[in-house]
């Protein structure tokens, strides 16, 4: 439980600075009317969102298996990392299409009025505060093993990085004169295109995730050198692997001479259980089959 105390306490850390972000920013971005600032300040909008999902599905996440979740509810915790992931891409649309609309209709001849110094304060503010965040959350969601602790602090990254486009936009806009007002929306645009980037860094994993896909290929080559460590034990076959919310699990086959005595067969199961569970974390689900070696295979030998 203090793992979700932990995240409880930094993801609500993110979520105040949020708030009072996207109230900032929505303010100055329509007192200044920069369509950038107010495209920046929806994506603080869906990080605070964001954090919300974190908040609720981190708990469930926690709890422990049951008679309707064999393997515990750790994937809720990577359904919570997809939500945060679809919410980037819908905020990132959003920008996308609102900015473009305002460049199609300053190509048609329209008049783009340039932003106040208030919108260009807010987005330094913002590069600041949200820097500090992205800092802050994604070492604690590294030290805690949660991807959606990282997946929200690169939230955070992204929403810096949308600061900084929105700053380059209204500050040409504000510096170069009318001539350069059209460079408030052509930022938003920029900022929308780095969120989608950043979104399909965050949903790739999670969709391999949620599909059981395999460990990589090293981790699982250190499972195997690992069993092969075991005096007796050969052969690693049928080797299994997948990731369920912050835990692996892993199934495989090895060989054991069939003459032994099950108790020993089973110690060794259990200390090749162990070691793997020191490597890759306590709560990593093994599951072992002992096999028999033939006679023919041990002549072979």
């Amino acid at each position: 439980m203090e793992r979700e105390k932990e995240i409880y306490r930094v993801t609500l850390v993110g979520s105040v600075g949020n708030i009072l972000l996207l109230i900032f920013k929505f303010v100055a971005g329509f007192a200044a009317n920069s369509s950038a600032m107010i495209a920046d300040a929806v994506h603080s909008l869906s990080d605070f969102l964001t954090d919300i999902i974190v908040l609720v599905f981190v708990g469930i996440s926690a709890r422990p298996q049951d008679a309707s979740h064999d393997y515990g509810h750790g994937k809720y915790e990577t359904v919570a990392t997809l939500f945060i992931g679809l919410a980037l891409v819908a905020a990132a649309i959003g920008i996308i299409v609102s900015g473009a609309l305002k460049f199609v209709a300053w190509l048609g001849g329209a008049q783009i009025e340039a932003p106040g110094m208030i919108a260009l304060w807010a987005a330094l503010i913002s590069i600041l505060v949200k820097e500090f965040l992205y800092r802050y959350t994604e070492r604690k969601g590294r030290k805690l093993d949660s991807q959606a602790v990282i997946a929200n602090a690169w939230h955070h990254r992204s929403d810096a990085l949308s600061s900084v486009g929105a700053l380059l936009g209204i500050g040409g806009a504000i510096l170069l004169g009318n001539r350069w007002t059209v460079l408030d929306p052509l930022a938003a645009i920029v900022v929308g295109a780095m969120l989608v980037k950043v979104a399909v860094q965050i949903l790739l994993p999670c969709m391999g995730e949620l599909t059981d896909s395999s460990l990589p290929e090293a981790t699982e080559k250190e499972i195997e050198d690992l069993i092969l460590s075991f005096p007796d034990v050969t052969e690693p076959h049928n080797l299994r692997t997948r990731r369920i919310g912050k835990r692996i699990a892993v199934e495989v086959h090895v060989r054991m001479d069939g003459s032994l005595p099950l108790s020993t067969v089973h110690e060794r199961a259990d200390a090749i259980e162990r070691r793997i569970r020191e490597r890759f974390g306590a709560d990593t689900l093994v599951t072992l089959h002992m096999e028999p070696v033939s006679g023919s295979c041990r002549a072979r030998k």
